[in-house]
């Protein structure tokens, strides 16, 4: 059987990590700038963020918005991985969306009974910036796709919702990304994505904890089924395990 072929992202990533593993860039100083990276690589500015997001996610690097990339290690940090990068196979995609599933409607629920006036501006003002960007332009809308579910974590005030989801995040990039492409080329798609996201903060804003984890649950239940991912045992419509969405909709009754 070939060998998958090797993404422009990876082979990137690849090269900077052996340019910090052999001195190249020692722990303490900055990367080249994004433009700088691009031109020396021959690729994309947003092939570069891709790249190193892959380093920040291995701990590599920390990065910081308008800071640059600062080095922070020359080897990876051992420890809770997932494979949820252009290596995984389309059953590591579906496990790594599952778990987003219940820790991302979780967190949902917390920013609910626990979101501050603050968190509702920052809330606010991605959803804007997602509706007059996000429908045109794929790697803006990718940057604010994430920094929404970042921004919902933030609203639990638990940090380590915050970490663990940050790194989820890094790693699902591609398929965010994936997921806002088909939306792109099927013109009713991006207003419906918005409206997911939509209906996610009008149940924040509420206090409404049942319904702002139904809706990001919906959401990234949504997002799984135009990346065409199975996930058994799972309903179809909602994301909730069988069993606990047929009592769910017993309670409605």
């Amino acid at each position: 059987m070939a060998a998958k072929p090797v993404s422009l992202t990876v082979q990137v990533a690849d090269l900077l990590q052996q340019a910090i593993r052999s001195g190249v860039y020692p722990v303490g100083t900055r990367l080249p700038s994004g433009k700088a990276l691009g031109q020396m690589y021959g690729v994309s500015q947003a092939v570069i963020r891709e790249a190193t997001e892959r380093l920040r996610a291995k701990g590599l690097i920390d990065s910081r918005q308008g800071s640059g990339c600062t080095v922070k290690a020359r080897t990876e940090e051992n420890g809770f991985r997932v494979l949820g990068g252009d290596a995984a196979d389309r059953r590591e995609l579906a496990s790594v969306f599952e778990l987003r599933l219940d820790l991302e409607g979780s967190a949902a629920a917390l920013a609910a009974l626990r979101r501050t006036d603050a968190d509702l501006a920052t809330l606010s003002g991605i959803l804007n910036k997602l509706g007059d960007a996000g429908a045109h332009d794929l790697d803006a809308g990718v940057d604010l796709d994430l920094a929404f579910h970042a921004a919902v974590a933030e609203a639990t005030h638990n940090p380590y919702y915050v970490a663990l989801l940050d790194y989820l995040n890094l790693q699902f990039r591609h398929a965010v990304r994936a997921a806002r492409y088909s939306a792109l080329v099927d013109a009713p798609r991006p207003d419906a994505v918005q409206a997911e996201h939509r209906a996610v903060f009008d149940a924040i804003r509420a206090r409404d904890a049942r319904g702002a984890c139904a809706a990001v649950m919906l959401h990234l239940q949504r997002a799984a089924l135009r990346l065409e991912l199975d996930m058994p045992g799972r309903d179809r419509e909602t994301g909730m395990p069988l069993g606990a969405a047929r009592d769910a909709a017993a309670a409605l009754d």
